[in-house]
């Protein structure tokens, strides 16, 4: 058929690896006790705080985004704190379980799998809390199973508004270096992060990025053990504490040369290319929905991710169309997380390393699947990307 080539992986993470990424990992073992890999060490640090736009610190751990969840729950936290969990998908719920598996007491508000942050409650909840109970309200900036992308700075002005203490933890996990995020600006006390999405590297490192008021918690927290303190982490004193052990080595190559392609692009320009192939992905998405049973999760475009979109179908419509995509043209499309029944729903990450061609190519082999299977949809989908994307990137 019209697979064999060079596949695509259009899921929501591991995002597509830039050759340069790994051509930097393409190496043997470096010397771990001095030279060159102890300055590429150091060099990446400012960098990866350019990316978050924040002036505060950050650790590396070796581990996956549940990782650095745990990491940044364990250095503000204590056994029997008490935080607020605003949930908008499966992986607000995970953060939520991970803080109750270490002892601490969660509230969660549910918004559901279509809905962003409502505020109003949020204020209703801080403004219940009048002994001051609660120490975090935990923030998931993009949830990759519902595609929502949510207001951290709103939920920074409700924190103002009622006075509340509690420091603000966001997961930026999809977002990162894809959707808008200023940390410093918006207010983020902890943010986390992890290599295999916006940052375009294989996953392995997890990062956690944080304040003065978030390290002045630290002092107090009896969750942190030696390996989870970020503190020597983020001022290493001899090298081998930025990962409390043998360093990640190939990542860190890797992640060199992810962050010299984001530099150099630029962090405005990365954010108006991942919203401009968003568009172009919506644009289309809202066609096929017009005549058939495919539907965007997220119906308000301002409140969608420019890194994941969540799409659903009738039941085992998405697992076919995923299947034909794979098998008969090359593309892999992501699964329904989260989401019963999980063969209704698609998830197409367009995140990283990801232009224009590559996007049209997504949309099309989507296209051509649905004809494929005789599955209705509207007409004149490929049209309509096209024509925006002529309008972005102009003459």
């Amino acid at each position: 058929m019209l697979a064999n080539g060079r596949p695509y992986l259009a899921i929501p993470g591991p995002s597509v690896m830039p050759d340069a990424v790994l051509q930097a990992m393409h190496r043997p073992a470096p010397n771990i006790y001095t030279g060159e890999l102890h300055d590429l060490t150091h060099s990446l640090i400012p960098d990866l705080r350019a990316v978050a736009r924040t002036e505060g610190d950050v650790a590396i751990y070796i581990g996956n985004g549940h990782a650095a969840w745990e990491a940044a729950l364990s250095n503000v936290l204590s056994r029997g704190d008490r935080v607020l969990v605003l949930a908008t998908g499966r992986f607000g719920h995970g953060w939520a379980i991970m803080a109750e598996g270490l002892g601490v007491t969660i509230e969660v508000i549910d918004f559901g799998q279509r809905s962003d942050i409502d505020m109003a409650r949020v204020e209703e909840a801080l403004r219940a809390d009048t002994s001051r109970t609660i120490k975090a309200v935990l923030v998931t900036h993009v949830d990759t199973s519902t595609g929502v992308r949510n207001d951290v700075a709103g939920v920074r002005a409700v924190l103002d508004a009622t006075g509340h203490p509690a420091l603000m933890m966001v997961d930026c996990i999809a977002s990162l270096a894809c959707d808008r995020f200023e940390m410093d600006g918006w207010g983020a006390d902890v943010m986390v992060a992890a290599s295999q999405k916006g940052l375009m590297t294989p996953p392995g490192l997890g990062f956690v990025f944080f304040n003065a008021r978030a390290d002045a918690a630290r002092a107090q927290a009896d969750l942190a053990t030696g390996y989870w303190d970020w503190r020597p982490r983020a001022a290493p004193e001899i090298y081998y504490q930025y990962f409390d052990g043998t360093a990640p080595t190939h990542h860190l190559y890797g992640l060199r040369a992810a962050l010299d392609m984001l530099l150099a692009e630029g962090m405005e320009a990365v954010w108006a290319r991942h919203e401009a192939l968003a568009q172009c992905l919506w644009e289309a998405a809202e066609i096929w929905a017009s005549g058939g049973p495919l539907e965007l999760n997220i119906a308000d475009r301002s409140k969608r991710s420019h890194a994941i979109t969540s799409l659903a179908m009738e039941e085992g419509q998405a697992d076919r169309l995923r299947d034909w995509c794979e098998t008969r043209a090359g593309l892999t499309l992501g699964i329904g997380v989260g989401r019963e029944p999980a063969s209704a729903f698609f998830r197409v990450g367009h995140m990283g390393h990801v232009n224009a061609h590559m996007m049209m190519g997504v949309i099309g082999v989507i296209d051509a699947g649905l004809k494929a299977l005789k599955i209705d949809h509207g007409a004149n989908a490929v049209e309509a990307a096209t024509r925006h994307m002529a309008r972005v990137v102009g003459a």
